[in-house]
């Protein structure tokens, strides 16, 4: 017998209900897999499932991308839950060592304060509040949201554990020698003063100038002249018929910016000879393609810039001067010398900055910390990390969705150049390397790796540890099994690892994903997750980027959540979203899912108050009619299900939306009143009334069941009105068509 229908008499009101919920959720402690086995929810021998956080950056609040990835996740981990399986769900954040530092030393520099004012240890103590303050908002904001995360397991990028991790990984790799210290070519930010990676380039397409300068019998063009001081080295394809009579090594004097120079000639299949001229001065220090190529042939490299983007004495009266101040009078000087052959004034330049603080990279070359991607590694079949980061894909071990960037991480990874892991940073795990000099002149130099340090006292005995962080990504790709236990052999490395999938944005598949695959294989020798769900971006309704720039047309998840409730924006944010593609999210969308829950409310109230009465019996039997209906559901279940278990949920909560509110709500419900109502109706051989209560109630609970991930807390306050079974309704079982086939 069913009741608590009088509970349904209001409209609902996700601001009394959902933090109610999410405290009755938590406080069951269903969240922690370890617990659904004690309360025999969950078998011990049950099949696992895991997926870990997308760490957020502790550098503020979360916003629509975080939602989305929430939701998507939490759609997944209940899903699990609901089969029996073992569902882990880890949460954590990112201490995002550039962002973050970068967010205080702005919110330090509004009172006159400079990071070096303070000294590291009282600047890292400013940070750590500051970080701390930024977690406790994500994780409220988090449980705001609904989502069942372990938090029993909660991590953090820079914390101890994590710590001992990232050490004992630097220490593995540098031992076998993929680690080295070495002066290369690297990303330099003169405005963040430190080294970034590839991936956190930001190109940005600007009109600039494009010159072209005679250099002795040859023209070549040049967008940077200021870079052109030491340039000695002509470059140009061996096949171009126009230099056929040139040779490689071939020398020739030239008048340059300060006067006659000797050039020498270099023939290399580099060149375009369909750009300008077919012909190309070299300047290997300020150029990651020159760098290459003087590489190739043993050409010296001179440096022009200094790290503060500052012309060096080799530019004579220029030196001291900025690059942007001095270009034009570089040019100038070219012009009277008679050197400067034309000026477009329309070229479109690609400009790398740097993502977090804007400034224009200038290529260097620096004694930095890198890994190779090349070298192979005994220990894992003579395979170098290249190889073994496309191997799994390539053999379908991982499978990313949607497929087609397969191919795109295919063609970053062979074109994958060595990875410089230090950052000139405060904030960060700290290279585990000490230094100390071991001879009088300090010309000689011992260097010790150690996940420890080298002693105990080893400060007073003359070591002094590397100054360098590392880049956030290293710490970040031993996240699948970090948080699990590693380096430590733990009952969870063991159960849960590799994960079931990693769910994140499809921008950070090369920053994150490739690194963890890389990590992961090398460390462990096995993949880190079996399947990679993209989702895409979250954009206006007029398809612009969602950002608080927008001003009023932004959506803030939590303002929606306070004026909407969860689960409307959670069916907004999944219903048209597949992966990989981006999602148009307007109000409108959110209110139309806003009537949906009350829509399951009121739905609910008129099944509960038709069944007060009514025991369900499984000798009950559906008239045709009924019977019918209940074979349809059978084969939504069916197909959702199966839907479920691809990874297509937008096309399941699309389908339980509209069999609920066109289906069971306009056909059944409206339906089953005539035969509630007809007494003479309910003569015929028992069926009828009976008939209809029980296909009500069978098919109420059943789609209570299968919306529950997707709509967790009207679904879970309706489940707690029925009352009918002391089980919270995100451990029930995930619905089959066989138990509703009476």
């Amino acid at each position: 017998m069913n009741t608590g229908h009088e509970k349904l008499q209001k409209p609902y009101n996700p601001k009394e209900t959902e933090d109610r919920i999410y405290k009755l959720w938590e406080d069951s402690g269903f969240f922690n897999p370890d617990v659904c086995i004690e309360k025999g929810n969950t078998s011990p021998d049950a099949e696992s499932f895991s997926i870990v956080l997308p760490p957020p950056n502790v550098t503020g609040n979360l916003h629509t991308g975080h939602a989305l990835m929430l939701i998507v996740q939490d759609i997944m981990v209940r899903h699990a839950r609901m089969q029996g399986k073992k569902a882990l769900w880890i949460p954590g954040t990112d201490h995002a060592a550039i962002a973050t530092q970068s967010k205080v030393e702005k919110l330090l520099e509004k009172d006159g304060i400079k990071k070096n004012d303070l000294g590291r240890e009282e600047f890292l103590n400013r940070v750590n509040k500051f970080a701390q303050d930024s977690h406790d908002t994500i994780v409220n904001q988090a449980k705001k949201m609904g989502a069942t995360l372990d938090w029993s397991r909660e991590a953090f990028t820079l914390d101890e554990k994590r710590n001992l991790a990232v050490r004992t990984a630097f220490k593995q790799m540098y031992d076998d020698g993929l680690i080295y210290r070495g002066h290369r070519i690297v990303n330099w930010d003169p405005k963040g003063q430190t080294v970034i990676s590839d991936d956190e380039l930001v190109y940005e397409e600007k009109k600039g100038k494009f010159y072209t300068f005679k250099y002795g019998p040859f023209e070549i063009g040049t967008a940077r002249p200021e870079t052109k001081f030491g340039d000695k080295y002509v470059v140009m394809h061996p096949e171009d018929k126009r230099y056929a009579n040139w040779k490689h090594g071939d020398k020739l004097t030239v008048e340059w910016i300060n006067g006659p120079i000797e050039a020498t000639v270099v023939k290399d299949e580099m060149i375009d000879m369909e750009f300008g001229t077919g012909v190309m001065t070299i300047t290997p220090w300020h150029s990651h393609e020159d760098f290459a190529l003087a590489e190739k042939y043993k050409i010296p490299k001179e440096q022009i810039i200094d790290k503060y983007g500052k012309l060096l004495p080799i530019a004579e009266e220029f030196a001291g001067m900025k690059i942007t101040e001095a270009r034009e009078k570089i040019v100038e000087k070219l012009q009277i010398k008679g050197l400067l052959v034309s000026i477009d004034e329309n070229y479109i330049n690609r400009v790398a900055t740097a993502e977090r603080t804007s400034g224009i990279i200038e290529p260097q070359i620096m004694l930095q910390w890198f890994i190779d991607v090349n070298k192979k590694i005994p220990s894992r079949n003579d395979k170098s990390l290249k190889e073994l980061m496309l191997e799994p894909v390539r053999d379908g071990k991982i499978k990313i969705m949607p497929e087609h960037f397969e191919r795109v991480y295919y063609n970053w990874i062979e074109n994958l150049r060595d990875w410089c892991i230090s950052r000139q940073i405060w904030y960060g795990h700290r290279i585990p390397v000490w230094y100390r000099s071991t001879s009088l002149t300090a010309s000689k130099e011992e260097i010790y790796c150690g996940i420890e340090a080298p002693t105990k006292d080893w400060q007073s005995e003359g070591w002094t540890q590397d100054e360098d962080t590392l880049d956030t990504w290293f710490s970040s790709g031993l996240w699948t099994f970090s948080t699990l236990g590693w380096p430590n052999k733990t009952k969870d490395l063991e159960t849960y690892h590799p994960t079931t999938v990693l769910e994140t944005g499809h921008d950070i598949l090369f920053f994150w994903i490739a690194r963890m695959i890389l990590m992961s294989q090398y460390l462990l020798g096995e993949i880190p997750f079996k399947n990679v769900y993209l989702h895409g971006m979250v954009r206006t309704a007029d398809g612009k980027k969602m950002s608080k720039s927008l001003g009023e047309k932004a959506i803030d998840p939590l303002d929606i959540i306070e004026k909407y409730g969860n689960d409307a924006l959670r069916m907004a944010m999944i219903i048209g979203n597949t992966p990989g593609n981006d999602l148009k999210l307007n109000e409108n969308d959110i209110r139309g899912y806003a009537k949906f829950s009350n829509k399951i409310w009121n739905a609910s109230r008129f099944v509960l108050e038709q069944t007060t009465d009514f025991e369900m019996n499984d000798a009950i039997i559906l008239d045709d009619e009924d019977a019918l209906s209940q074979k349809e559901l059978d084969s939504l279940l069916n197909e959702i299900s199966k839907e479920m278990s691809e990874y297509k949920f937008s096309l399941v909560a699309e389908k339980l939306y509209h069999y609920f509110w066109h289906t069971f709500a306009d056909i059944i419900i409206e339906r089953s009143k005539n035969k509630i109502l007809d007494k003479d109706f309910n003569k015929i051989e028992g069926l009828g009334a009976l008939s209809a209560k029980k296909l009500l109630y069978s098919q109420l609970t059943t789609l209570l069941k299968a919306l529950h991930p997707f709509m967790p807390f009207v679904t879970e306050e309706i489940w707690n009105i029925i009352g009918n079974n002391k089980k919270l309704l995100m451990v029930e079982r995930w619905p089959s068509p066989s138990e509703y086939k009476k």
